[in-house]
Order: structure tokens, then C-alpha cells, then sequence
């Protein structure tokens, strides 16, 4: 069997970003992809709370429409600030709370 038709993307997020209860963050994700970045592309990021074994999509953006997840406490606090075109897909958590604590996770598929 020859390789298959898929060509990697290189996600790039910090390892840990640390605020203050009521202050903001942004979330940095930015990519790499040797290929050109298509129409299609999807960014999502999901949030697993510390001591969770359950991660919820909290954003995805797709066919050039950023959406905010309408469960959880994300809801009000979260603006896309990224731009595919400039291979960014970042986001500001606002308002921040003790139960912000966990692990956020950038996913970014391209599409053939």
C-alpha cells in the first residue's frame, strides 16, 4: 500500500498560561502546514477541566464562521481572535474563574 493522501499539520500552543481570577487570557494556537490552507479549514478547541475525564467542545470555527459552544461557562467569555490566512487560530478567555483550571486543546484539520 502507497502512503496515504494526508499531509500534517503542525499545531503550536503554550504549554501553560496562567491568569488571574477576573482577568483575561489568550489562548494561542497557531499551525503549520506545508500544504496551502484550504477553504475548509476547521479549528476546534475543547476543554477538559482539571480532575475530568470528559472534554467539551467550547469553540469551532469552519467554512470561515467562528462558533462559540452554547455549553458550559464558555459561552459569554470566549472571542476568536485568530485568521486561518495568517495560519492562526486563537482565542481570549475572559473573565476568568477557578473553574477555568484544566487543559485546553487546539485541533486544526486541512482539508484536501
Amino acid at each position: 500500500a502507497g502512503p496515504s493522501p494526508t499531509w500534517s499539520i503542525h499545531v503550536y500552543t503554550q504549554r501553560e498560561v496562567h491568569g488571574t481570577v477576573g482577568s483575561h487570557v489568550t489562548l494561542s494556537c497557531t499551525f503549520w502546514s506545508s500544504e496551502w490552507i484550504s477553504e475548509d479549514i476547521s479549528i476546534t478547541w475543547h476543554f477538559q477541566a482539571e480532575g475530568s475525564r470528559d472534554s467539551t467542545s467550547i469553540f469551532h470555527y469552519a467554512k470561515g464562521q467562528p462558533y462559540v459552544g452554547d455549553v458550559g461557562s464558555f459561552k459569554e467569555r470566549l472571542e476568536w481572535v485568530g485568521n486561518p490566512r495568517r495560519k492562526d487560530g486563537s482565542i481570549v478567555l475572559y473573565n476568568l474563574d477557578y473553574t477555568d483550571n484544566g487543559t485546553f486543546t487546539c485541533d486544526v484539520k486541512n482539508p484536501p
